[in-house]
C-alpha cells in the first residue's frame, strides 16, 4: 500500500469525526510516512512500519473521548434533512430516551457485575495471603509453647496457602488484564458505530 491509498483510507476510517480532527490526523500521518521516506525508507515500507488502516484507526478513537465523537453526531447540519431529522428526534424523544437508558443501565450492570467478579477474586487472593501468614505465625507461636506437632502443621498449612496464592495471584491478573482490554475494545466498538453510522449517511 502507497502514502496515497493509506491515507485515501485512514481519511474513510475516521469519517464521521470532526473534520478538523479527521485533517489533523491525516497530516500527522503523512508526515510520519514521508519522515520515513527521507530516513531512507521505500514507500511502502514505510507505511507498512505504520500499522495498518485499522490499527491506526483504533488507536486514534482509543485517545478521543466518546463525548466529542457524540457532539459531532447530533451536531446540527445544514439543509432540510436536518430540521426534519430535529423534529423527529424531539418527537420520538418520550420513546427512545427510556429504550437508551434502559439499553445503557443493562450495558453498566453487567460491566459492573464482571469487575465484580475480578474484585472477588483479589479478595480471594488476599484471603490466601492473610491465612499464610497467619498459618506462619502460628507456627512460630507453637514452636515457643513447645508443641511440634500442631507448630509443623501449620507450618505446611501456610507453605500451602502460601504457594496456592502465588498461583492464584497470576490468575487474577491475567483476569484484571483481560477484563481492561474488553473495556477498551468495547469503548473503541461504540465509537466505531458512531463513525460508521455518520459515514453511511454521508454517502
Amino acid at each position: 500500500m502507497n502514502k496515497e491509498e493509506f491515507l485515501s483510507e485512514l481519511r474513510s476510517g475516521l469519517s464521521g469525526l470532526p473534520s478538523d480532527e479527521i485533517d489533523g490526523r491525516v497530516s500527522f500521518y503523512g508526515e510520519m510516512i514521508d519522515d520515513r521516506i527521507e530516513e531512507g525508507a521505500g514507500e511502502e515500507a514505510a507505511v507498512a512500519g505504520i500499522g495498518t488502516v485499522d490499527q491506526v484507526v483504533s488507536q486514534i478513537l482509543s485517545e478521543i473521548p466518546l463525548t466529542k465523537i457524540v457532539k459531532e453526531k447530533i451536531r446540527p447540519k445544514e439543509g432540510k434533512r436536518s430540521g426534519w431529522r430535529t423534529v423527529l428526534i424531539i418527537l420520538g424523544f418520550p420513546l427512545w430516551f427510556p429504550l437508551l437508558v434502559a439499553a445503557a443501565a443493562v450495558l453498566l450492570s453487567l460491566y459492573i457485575a464482571v469487575w465484580a467478579v475480578i474484585i472477588s477474586l483479589w479478595a480471594v487472593e488476599a484471603a490466601f495471603i492473610i491465612s499464610a501468614l497467619a498459618g506462619f505465625a502460628a507456627f512460630g507461636a507453637y514452636m515457643i509453647l513447645g508443641d511440634r506437632m500442631l507448630a509443623l502443621a501449620f507450618l505446611g498449612a501456610g507453605l500451602f496457602l502460601a504457594g496456592l496464592s502465588i498461583l492464584f495471584f497470576f490468575a487474577c491478573a491475567a483476569a484484571s488484564r483481560g477484563m481492561i482490554l474488553l473495556t477498551k475494545k468495547m469503548a473503541i466498538g461504540v465509537k466505531r458505530l458512531f463513525i460508521r453510522k455518520e459515514g453511511k449517511q454521508e454517502k
